[in-house]
């Protein structure tokens, strides 16, 4: 049987190639024990196309040529040689390239495609995926990000700092509009519910909530001449998601807060792009680590986490970093923010919101405080999300907050935090809390 060059790679291609036809490369790792990686691979390929177990009637070339993907790259890591022998199944890199006409402007059709079926085939992660310019033009991405987050609050500089109401739940609406109060005039920028908070429950009415909040938001301002904004979550069944953010913007709020990983991309997305939505939001983080957290199965957390929600339109989402009581590994963290942050032609960057026991406590004094570390690690286009630091202070959630503005107030100006505490009581107070050691130095001090 004569088989010319045009069939037989007819689904192969370098990547240059499928670039310049447009096509939507993937990178998946794979750990397997195989004696034909090639047709795995294929196998891998076909699956997310046109491809099935057993040729079928409607099955033709032209469809293949069409709508097939293509294998375009294949690793082994290492690149094992005749001298190489281990008993383990040697890892895999698979690049695979996907018609850019395969996809719709779904997010979920973007998912199912990319990582469908193959998701349940073993060990294989989905680490990657670039995508061609006039794809991602389709897309609108956050309305506000980064930058636009710094304009509302009109803080251009220094890095935001968000706290959560605490605790997590079961508190009144008065409880949490004086709560708020209090850690907004210490100098908190954005308040959000936990991702426990139900959007409109019955102990906490989203109207009365959001009402309380709003006033004392007001109030702050007229006091200080800071902003504030309020994440409220309004995370519900599908059919409500849009309801529960008109109303509350009818409330007059100026936040919304969704759990992206539960209620999908395609509900941040719908939340984004609605014109009659003028507020940033904020794409909470939970239940991400039931994708991402795994080493070999999954999705890569800075793909996940950073270029999809990214690409739904998220303005900011909470993330750990690797010097809080939940610490990630640095390069999670590091390759996260940039996933987040780095130049993607008409997509904003999102902000990272560093989260999980993030306070003003040095871990070891004199060592440098967890805000001069993330500083230093990503600069100061972030924000530092702290619960527990803002109103666990004994003095209260305003000296909590004036002591996490201080903190960053010294990381910005290089100081140590335990010199700069000499100076600025809140912070004193808060790291003699923390650190019974440091206590007895600030006690000497008075």
């Amino acid at each position: 049987m004569i088989r010319k060059l045009d069939e037989e790679n007819l689904t192969y291609a370098f990547p240059e190639v499928a670039f310049d036809n447009d096509y939507v490369i993937a990178t998946y790792q794979a750990k397997v024990k195989t004696s034909n990686i090639e047709k795995l691979a294929m196998a891998i390929a076909d699956e997310q196309t046109t491809g099935t177990w057993i040729k079928v009637g409607a099955d033709s070339m032209e469809k293949t040529r069409r709508f097939g993907s293509k294998l375009v790259a294949l690793y082994e890591v290492p690149d094992a040689g005749c001298d190489y022998q281990s008993d383990e199944p040697p890892m895999y890199i698979i690049q695979v390239a996907y018609p850019m006409e395969n996809f719709s402007h779904s997010m979920s059709s973007l998912m199912t495609i990319l990582f469908g079926n193959i998701s349940a085939s073993g060990m294989i992660r989905l680490i990657d995926v670039a995508f061609p310019k006039k794809m991602i033009a389709q897309f609108q991405g956050p309305k506000f990000g980064l930058h636009g987050l710094r304009e509302l609050l009109g803080v251009p500089d220094r890095p935001l700092l968000n706290a959560m109401i605490k605790p997590n739940i079961g508190w009144t609406p008065d409880e949490g509009a004086d709560l708020f109060y209090h850690a907004c005039k210490g100098g908190v920028d954005v308040i959000k519910d936990d991702e426990l908070m139900l959007a409109d429950g019955p102990f906490c009415p989203l109207k009365e909530r959001v009402t309380k909040f709003m006033a004392a938001e007001k109030r702050v301002y007229e006091e200080t001449g800071e902003h504030s904004l309020y994440a409220v979550n309004i995370s519900d069944s599908t059919e409500k998601v849009r309801d529960n953010a008109y109303r509350a913007l009818e409330y007059g709020n100026n936040c919304l807060m969704v759990n992206v990983y539960t209620t999908g991309f395609d509900t941040l997305k719908m939340l984004a792009e609605d014109p009659n939505i003028n507020v940033p939001i904020l794409a909470h983080v939970n239940f991400a680590g039931t994708m991402a957290a795994s080493t070999y199965t999954g999705i890569s957390a800075p793909l996940l986490i950073g270029k999809i929600t990214r690409l739904a339109g998220g303005d900011f989402q909470i993330n750990g970093h690797p010097f809080g009581k939940f610490p990630v590994p640095y390069k999670v963290f590091y390759r996260c923010f940039k996933f987040f942050t780095q130049p993607w032609w008409n997509i904003k960057p999102m902000m990272y919101a560093c989260s999980g026991g993030t306070t003003s406590q040095p871990s070891t004094a004199p060592s440098a405080a967890q805000e001069e570390k993330i500083i230093k690690a990503v600069g100061t286009d972030v924000m530092l999300a702290a619960g527990g630091g803002v109103h666990g202070h004994p003095d209260g959630s305003e000296a909590g907050a004036k002591s996490m503005r201080q903190a960053i107030d010294a990381a910005m100006l290089g100081i140590p935090v335990t010199e700069y505490a000499k100076d600025h009581p809140e912070l004193a107070r808060m790291l003699g809390h923390l650190n019974p050691d440091l206590k007895k130095n600030f006690d000497l001090m008075n």
